[in-house]
């Protein structure tokens, strides 16, 4: 009896727990979002009054659209890229055996852990000892290598649960190793393959700190342009902004999970 009330406050305390956390990620979202009606142009909570003027000047805006257009281009760019080379990486890793295997996993890896603000300025100055320019080829790979971890572990998971008999019993029939991982191996890793682009495709168009310090005026991304609005302004257009994040980011993971499951794709689906 003892036990089992123990079990149930422990339940209870428990979902208390993840309520809190939820409301203390979910609150500022719900603070931003209602700012960004806001009648007037200065920062208020509650509004007074509210209106859709500032989300007409976030799409208006001319560094924004233009800052939308290049974060356009260096995702597609850099998700294209670190799926490319982070999908031959990951089968590598799966399937062969070689020295310093670890060693090169955690390299690749290691964008994880290192703060993204030491790669930008490392490849700032990178730039500047080589004497390259800081244009969009700078911007794309400084993204390449901040989303080619997620690319990896997605595609390494959908690795772990292709069934390695099917590509066996191909063998078996003659197929070469090459038929076998056009007809077999990539077929059973698209939605993983898909998955890894669409996160590395949302975490580049995100991207700041290292963006900041490779990109310039001609090449900034949209949360740079952002970043350099709230330096003069302090309107509630970058909350109408940041709204328009949330639900556009939210739609796509949903779309995406309704497809392609992303659940079992990122090893968390529980069946």
């Amino acid at each position: 009896m003892r036990r089992s009330l123990d079990r149930m406050a422990l339940d209870v305390s428990g979902k208390i727990l993840v309520l809190l956390i939820l409301a203390f990620i979910i609150l500022p979202a719900l603070v931003v979002t209602l700012t960004a009606f806001n009648d007037k142009a200065i920062l208020s909570f509650p509004p007074k009054a509210y209106s859709l003027r500032w989300f007409q000047r976030a799409v208006e805006y001319g560094d924004f659209r233009k800052g939308f257009w290049n974060g356009l281009i260096v995702t597609v760019w850099a998700s294209s890229i670190a799926l490319v080379i982070g999908a031959g990486f990951a089968y590598a890793l799966n399937r062969y055996s070689f020295p310093l295997k670890r060693t090169l996993e955690s390299i690749l890896l290691s964008p994880l852990v290192i703060p993204h603000f030491t790669i930008g300025l490392g490849l700032l100055m990178l730039s500047a000892l080589s004497g390259a320019g800081r244009g969009f080829p700078l911007v794309v790979f400084a993204h390449v290598v901040l989303v080619l971890p997620f690319v990896m572990r997605s595609v390494l998971i959908s690795l772990q649960n292709v069934d390695t008999r099917l590509e066996m019993a191909a063998a078996s029939l003659g197929a070469s190793p090459l038929r076998i991982l056009l007809t077999i191996t990539l077929p059973l890793l698209v939605p993983g393959l898909i998955s890894g682009w669409l996160f590395a495709a949302i975490l580049s168009f995100n991207e700041f700190t290292a963006t900041l310090f490779v990109s310039t005026q001609a090449t900034q991304t949209l949360p740079v342009a952002m970043y350099n609005y709230v330096r003069e302004y302090a309107d509630p257009t970058l909350a109408a902004l940041s709204v328009i994040y949330i639900v556009v980011t939210a739609a796509v993971l949903s779309l995406a999970n309704a497809f392609f499951g992303l659940g079992k794709v990122l090893n968390v689906d529980g069946h």
